[in-house]
């Protein structure tokens, strides 16, 4: 044990040899808890052509009310083969009573969005309460993102975008598997 873990001996991050329960207000999402890898399409009316891409999105606790959330994902080309990184995003999910969510996600690309959602039976509807975006930033005014837990190994993401004067247009969709 780490002189670190003895003096603050927490069930949360500072003890990564600990798994604590997570916490009471997590179980409408407790499925989603864990490493999911898929596929999915995407397109926007600003784009010249949709697009496949491939995305591994991550959900852990430490034993307190929140999700840490973290999304990557990679344009394939026909083949299926990455071709670059697309979008990269990492972020918390703060669980209340009754369903209530409240979520924080950030993106290298200079975009901070707080959304709010309910939580319920393994799905989270979140909606844009605010948007910050940095001086160099593309300009986004309203997401929509749902996450459906199909079943015990299947997540399905769906994302609606309003960005660069567009209005709310559907924008990504994948089916996410559980990895391991």
């Amino acid at each position: 044990m780490s002189d670190l873990a003895r003096e603050y001996p927490y069930p949360d991050a500072l003890r990564p040899d600990d798994n604590p329960a997570p916490h009471a207000l997590l179980a409408p999402l407790i499925g989603f808890l864990g490493a999911w890898t898929g596929r999915g399409r995407g397109g926007y009316p600003t784009l010249p052509e949709e697009f496949e891409y491939t995305q591994q999105v991550t959900f852990r606790h430490d034993g307190r009310p929140f999700l840490h959330y973290e999304s990557r994902a990679w344009l394939l080309d026909t083949d299926g083969t990455p071709l670059r990184p697309a979008a990269r995003e990492s972020g918390w999910w703060r669980l209340g009573p009754e369903g209530r969510v409240e979520a924080l996600i950030t993106q290298p690309t200079g975009i901070a969005e707080i959304s709010v959602g309910r939580a319920e039976r393994g799905a989270v509807d979140l909606t844009t309460h605010q948007v910050a975006l940095a001086p160099t930033a593309k300009e986004v005014t309203a997401t929509r993102r749902r996450y459906t837990l199909v079943n015990e190994g299947t997540l399905d993401f769906v994302h609606d975008l309003a960005a660069v004067g567009e209005p709310l247009h559907h924008h990504l969709s994948a089916r996410l598997r559980r990895d391991g």
